[in-house]
């Protein structure tokens, strides 16, 4: 493992410590041969290897030295940083040292991110161990794990990616490795009680700085190639800046849609019965781990009560229900509960990337008033849900991560009820507002969208194409009685770069004129994007705008096309 900032400082204050012992009365006057076999001694003793109980538990960097003392070529690259000192530090320090190509020093500031979330996973580890009988601690740790998991295998996959030109990929793997360290941190938060926890959050913070600095010199990477002349401090459409691109006059409506005529490889079915499964889940674990080609699933009609899982390693699964309605998956799992997290609440939650499904409604029945309460969560990579539905309230879709594809679905709930830090693409889809709270008819404020990008180098955000905002029959019979009371905006910064946009969507009176709804006083609303563009209804006049929105201009509406946003053209299926 690379020698960590901290131990390079730890060695660099030792050599004052014996000046200071050699300065001192006393050995001034022992003779010549006793003090050069004390130096000689000290330096022995000094110099060992880091193996104190301090390089063990304090390994967070110290405040960097300034990159003017780096070579060139780092400061160059470095500059295409959100932490310019930190990036020349810790590549300074790396053995053997960093070559003066552009390539060499993107993949040492990669391997510099990936042996420092080793060092994380250790110290979390740790802070499960010690954790037995603390509910809520335990879980915090156990998320951290498989969230740092999943971090270290998107990291390796983004080295893999970029000797074979796959620039897109990579940005889209870094950008979730650094949302899932960003995850652990933010889990153990909530569990903040002991010194190492305390010790922990405080080097996942200096990891995702790491990382962000890496991800921030691969997107110059991708833009600029090997002139690092041109690279610069990671920017976003706020600040004016539009990724160049080949596209002029995009289709927005190019004819994706899923595959007919699927084999399935397994069956549920509620009774069991004539080789079916009789749980969604069975025909899950059933499927082959990394199956490079699909694994068909038909799920027949049935209200099936269950919570789903589908793990890391099952890749390429293919939900097919017989129809919205009629095949339900549903649970009732929320935060109100004893060590449950949101992230734990989903119904059906997926990590295997290349999943599919239609034909389905996820559902989670937790009240109004018992919070978070996940429906359907993905971090599926290169995802595709068409014709499917999602019901619930507080955080019904947890979009979490990667690039995500949803097609003519519908979603329902209330409170921040399409959340999480994806690339995820919402075309021709019906978004409806649910009732709220016990006694809905005192009014309230409702966030459809809350996305959560933290770092203006992710390539994360969502995109809604043609799309339906409404309220459902019963909410509309609310608002229609008392309009004043019932305010519902189209998204809210759950995170300081969060990124939204609603393009050719019809948007409905219940929006507010103000449109878009802030966190918490002025957070984020200097950093964040949220535009429209060509949208109609009633409420499309943007008149009244809150001033910290934007209309996207014409000539760049092209970088949210499906091609452009997710590179759903390598691979998204089209209508057969």
């Amino acid at each position: 493992m690379t020698m960590t900032t901290a131990a390079v400082h730890r060695r660099a204050i030792r050599h004052p410590t014996l000046l200071s012992l050699l300065s001192t009365r006393n050995f001034l006057i022992i003779s010549m041969a006793a003090f050069l076999f004390l130096c000689l001694f000290s330096l022995h003793f000094l110099s060992l290897p880091s193996s104190s109980s301090a390089a063990r538990h304090h390994p967070q960097p110290r405040s960097p030295p300034s990159s003017a003392a780096a070579p060139r070529a780092l400061q160059l690259a470095c500059k295409a940083t959100r932490f310019p000192d930190l990036c020349a530090s810790s590549l300074s320090s790396k053995s053997p040292p960093v070559g003066s190509d552009p390539t060499q020093i993107l993949d040492a500031a990669i391997s510099v991110s990936a042996d420092n979330l080793k060092t994380a996973q250790g110290m979390v580890k740790r802070i499960l161990d010690s954790s037995a009988g603390n509910a809520n601690r335990t879980t915090a740790a156990n998320n951290c794990l498989q969230v740092l998991d999943n971090s270290a295998y998107r990291t390796q996959a983004t080295v893999g990616a970029l000797p074979r030109g796959k620039t897109k990929d990579a940005r889209a793997w870094l950008s979730a490795a650094l949302l899932y360290q960003y995850d652990c941190w933010s889990g153990l938060k909530y569990a903040n009680d002991t010194a190492l926890v305390n010790e922990t959050m405080s080097f996942l913070n200096s990891l995702t700085m790491l990382t962000s600095n890496a991800l921030g010199m691969l997107v110059s990477y991708d833009l600029y190639e090997k002139d690092t002349k041109s690279w610069r401090p990671p920017v976003t459409e706020r600040d004016g800046f539009w990724e160049p691109g080949s596209e002029s006059g995009s289709d927005f409506a190019a004819g994706f849609g899923f595959p007919s005529n699927l084999t399935a490889d397994a069956t549920v079915c509620k009774d069991g019965r004539g080789g079916c499964y009789g749980k969604v889940q069975d025909a899950v674990d059933a499927a082959p781990d990394n199956g490079a080609g699909r694994f068909v699933i038909r799920i027949r009609a049935g209200i099936y009560e269950e919570t789903v899982r589908v793990p890391f390693e099952k890749k390429n699964v293919v939900f097919v229900g017989d129809g919205v309605g009629k095949t339900v998956i549903t649970g009732s799992l929320n935060v109100g509960q004893p060590g449950m997290s949101t992230y734990n609440t989903a119904t059906v939650g997926v990590l295997g990337d290349g999943f599919m499904a239609t034909g389905i409604t996820f559902q989670n029945t937790a009240g109004p008033d018992a919070h978070q309460a996940v429906a359907f969560r993905s971090e599926s990579d290169l995802s595709f849900i068409e014709n499917c539905e999602f019901l619930g309230n507080q955080d019904t879709l947890y979009v979490h991560a990667l690039r995500q594809y949803y097609k003519s679905c519908r979603i329902e709930g209330n409170v921040d009820f399409i959340f999480g830090n994806s690339a995820a693409y919402f075309q021709d889809c019906e978004i409806l507002v649910r009732p709220r709270q016990l006694k809905p008819e005192k009014g309230e404020n409702n966030a459809i969208t809350a996305h959560g990008r933290t770092d203006p180098s992710q390539s994360t955000g969502f995109v809604f194409q043609n799309c339906q905002i409404n309220g459902t029959e019963e909410y509309m019979k609310l608002y229609n009685q008392k309009p004043a009371v019932h305010k519902n905006f189209l998204g809210r910064p759950w995170k300081e770069y969060s990124r939204t946009v609603f393009i050719n969507c019809n948007l409905e009176a219940l929006i507010t004129p103000a449109g878009w709804m802030p966190w918490s006083g002025d957070f984020a609303l200097k950093t964040l994007y949220y535009g429209e563009f060509k949208n109609t209804g009633p409420r499309s006049d943007t008149s009244q705008r809150v001033s910290w929105s934007s209309q996207i201009p014409a000539e760049h509406v092209d970088n949210y096309s499906v091609k452009r946003f997710i590179q759903g053209d390598e691979w998204i299926p089209t209508s057969s």
